[in-house]
């Protein structure tokens, strides 16, 4: 049996500062930005291991995390996603602000310059790496990947399973025998030190790197991929291009590319099925939000909202009201919940809606799920004529949180006719009754989803 996916890089904590900006300072010609929110996330190699999970069961992330608030929030990121094998870092972890305003970044703010010990690795460094299915080299010119003992058993790994190595300016040249790396372009003219079509490039780095094959990404052209088979072009599907061509921001779509190859290889895929996979993947992964649909609130506090909507439940109660709840990810709200949400209003004074919290979604769903983060899900809800009050709960089942709402009817969908809900036993212990409402057909987030990847 084949070995975890790891990956072997420098992680980064990335934050978006974002705002509104409709002015300028009185001091100088700059953009003033009324922040707004702040959203956090593993950068470098952290979003790459993050993605890579999206894709392979068990990922294993190498890197180096300092023992200061930026590591922390970093490790806390991850540790849910990810299984983390952490090495010393000399210095500050990382940390990259990005300041944004109408979805374009007005700045960036750089700090902590730590860098990965070069301190011999423990034993379960070494046995993670040598253990590994298939390998991931995320390279942000820190150190990990520079590190002369990882360099010989990626060397040595390279001759057993796949190696693909995204490389960095910073950064060393890719082991002798890695399966696939993948510069982009402007790298690629740094990297050979030269100008050139895309075609030459790839061929060129191959031979300078001893690399079995090296794709230059070429963002909404695609990429050029330089085998042993020769070179050929790889394009965007149509059906992704268009998606894509939409969004103006791009952070991360390098990992999902290199995450994506290193998971079809893992799989079993050929080279060139691996980048076809890559291509398309980053392309779709661009179309969602890039980097931007995998943060987290950095004020996001769940418990917040349960504590609003318990009190909510006992006004409702103190006034002699009949208080309706319904739950769900609700993620894609779409017609169906729009109806669901009326109905359930319907039947009585006040209606509260328990979502399902962005761990929970993933456990019901899978990594992919949900698409909106419970932040946003909440606000939407709450927006809505129908809602009056939006709690989130954590487990798989809202029974916990029903115990404390106590609400007089429990509603869910019509599909849910035939089955035991799980909280059943809860609502009814307190004299509350369950009512199915019919379903609306033709309306699901899967069957959204699955319309938007098919194109």
């Amino acid at each position: 049996m084949s070995g975890p996916l790891v990956v072997v890089g420098d992680a980064l904590l990335d934050i978006d500062v974002e705002g509104t900006a409709e002015r300028l300072c009185p001091e100088a010609p700059v953009p003033v930005v009324d922040v707004g929110r702040e959203w956090q996330r593993p950068g470098g190699a952290g979003l790459a291991a993050l993605l890579a999970a999206r894709s392979a069961a068990e990922v294993v992330l190498v890197t180096a995390i300092g023992a200061d608030e930026s590591g922390a929030r970093l490790a806390s990121l991850l540790e849910s996603e990810v299984e983390l094998c952490t090495l010393p870092l000399d210095g500050e972890t990382p940390c990259k602000t990005r300041i944004r305003a109408a979805q374009q970044s007005v700045a960036r703010l750089d700090r902590g310059g730590g860098r990965a010990s070069r301190r011999a690795l423990d034993d379960r460094t070494v046995s993670v790496l040598r253990d590994a299915g298939a390998i991931l080299v995320a390279d942000y010119g820190r150190g990990v990947a520079d590190h002369p003992q990882i360099r010989e058993l990626l060397a040595e790994a390279a001759t057993r399973v796949p190696v693909v190595w995204d490389p960095h300016p910073r950064g060393g040249a890719p082991v002798p025998g890695a399966r696939l790396v993948t510069p982009n372009d402007s790298e690629a003219v740094k990297f050979t030190g030269a100008t050139g079509e895309p075609a030459e490039l790839a061929e060129a780095l191959r031979d300078k790197w001893n690399a079995h094959a090296v794709a230059v990404t070429l963002g909404s052209k695609g990429a050029v991929l330089a085998s042993p088979e020769g070179v050929r072009r790889v394009p965007i599907p149509n059906s992704a291009k268009v998606a894509a061509s939409l969004r103006p921001d791009t952070c991360g779509a390098g990992d999902r590319f290199a995450s994506a190859a290193t998971a079809a290889l893992f799989e079993g895929a050929d080279l060139s099925a691996a980048v076809a996979t890559a291509v398309e993947s980053a392309a779709r992964f661009v179309a969602a939000g890039a980097a931007t649909a995998v943060s987290q609130p950095v004020d996001e506090i769940e418990p917040e909202p349960v504590s609003d909507a318990l009190e909510f439940a006992e006004r409702v109660r103190r006034r002699g009201g009949r208080l309706v709840a319904t739950g769900g990810c609700f993620d894609l709200l779409h017609p169906g919940h729009v109806s669901l949400l009326r109905h359930a209003r319907s039947l009585g004074d006040a209606l509260i809606v328990c979502v399902n919290s962005d761990a929970s979604v993933r456990r019901l769903k899978g990594p992919t799920r949900p698409v909106v983060p419970a932040a946003d899900r909440v606000r939407v809800l709450a927006a809505l004529e129908s809602v009056d009050a939006v709690a989130v709960f954590d487990e798989s089942s809202p029974a916990a949180l029903l115990e404390k709402i106590r609400p007089d009817v429990w509603v869910k969908g019509g599909d849910y006719a035939g089955t035991e809900l799980p909280e059943a036993g809860v609502v009814r212990a307190h004299g509350g009754e369950i009512v199915l409402v019919p379903f609306v057909d033709g309306y699901s987030t899967t069957r959204l989803l699955e319309g938007v990847s098919h194109g």
